[in-house]
């Protein structure tokens, strides 16, 4: 599985990379990275028409642990995608902006 760090993501983010918030609505209202788009891990599966399978999909949680396995599914599946490690909690504690 490929992964990022914070700054890596940032820098993606910057050059209109595709963020995929793969934790639960609630979470994703308490704030997410600027424009991820909010695909629940447990609809991942049923979605990926949405995603598009050229470009870069860069997969956030709240930790790494389910954009983890979300990122190993969607390689699996044919996308480019890659893990943002540490996810939103690391996101935030490096102060980082978000949306709500």
């Amino acid at each position: 599985m490929r992964e990022i760090d914070i700054d890596q993501a940032a820098a993606a983010l910057e050059q209109g990379a595709t963020v995929v918030d793969v934790r639960e609505p609630s979470e994703y209202a308490e704030g997410h990275l600027p424009g991820a788009v909010n695909i629940p891990m447990g609809q991942l599966p049923g979605r990926t028409d949405e995603l598009d399978k050229d470009a870069t999909t860069y997969v956030v949680c709240a930790s790494g642990n389910r954009s983890g396995a979300m990122t190993d599914f969607l390689t699996g599946s044919g996308f480019d995608a890659v893990n943002i490690a540490g996810g939103t909690s690391a996101w935030m504690r490096a102060g980082r902006p978000t949306e709500k």
